[in-house]
């Protein structure tokens, strides 16, 4: 994971010159029974340096308590590697969705993170990570909370604990898929 880390610093430090990149790298067990993958680093992550350390990251431990996954057995990481953002019209600096390129320029490196954390379960959480794996036409509304498959390997889609703060009506429909996932990993155990 040392080798995979120094290569993607190497690739963005190279390809934004004028804009260094502050990574995120993803964190947990390698090898890992379960990965959930994210859309892209916040604010908190990004001065932190670790992935769900901010307002989507303690929704996302709340909803692993309930599931009775504990933070310390997965892999948690990102598809892209550093925080997108565009200058609101306050002119603040704002978090935004990563754009299909920064998506395409950051899976060659989520693959190869998969491989070496080799999960029976992948998470996605939103519309990133999941369209990242199972192509543009799938949608987190249409696929959340069903078991999929990619490439040999289990994959549950949940919403972003973050969609959770903009739509609190999709609390008991977070909280069912969770213990959806929960449920079924505990029976494998």
């Amino acid at each position: 994971m040392d080798t995979l880390r120094r290569e993607i610093t190497d690739f963005f430090r190279k390809l934004y010159v004028e804009e260094q990149k502050i990574l995120v790298f993803g964190e947990g067990n390698v090898p890992s029974r379960v990965v959930l993958i994210g859309e892209a680093p916040g604010p908190q992550e990004t001065l932190q340096g670790r992935p769900f350390v901010g307002k989507a990251g303690k929704i996302l431990d709340e909803f692993l308590a309930l599931s009775g996954i504990r933070r310390e057995e997965v892999y948690i990481t990102n598809t892209v590697k550093f925080r997108p953002v565009k200058t609101s019209a306050a002119g603040n600096t704002v978090n935004r969705a990563p754009t299909r390129e920064e998506v395409k320029l950051c899976l060659p490196f989520l693959r190869r993170e998969l491989a070496l954390a080799a999960p029976q379960v992948i998470v996605t959480l939103g519309n990133v990570p999941l369209k990242a794996l199972m192509g543009q036409q799938a949608t987190i509304g249409e696929e959340h909370g069903r078991w999929l498959e990619w490439e040999g390997r289990r994959l549950y889609p949940l919403y972003h604990p973050a969609s959770i703060i903009y739509n609190r009506a999709l609390r008991p429909v977070y909280e069912q898929d969770v213990t959806r996932l929960g449920e079924a990993l505990r029976k494998e155990q």
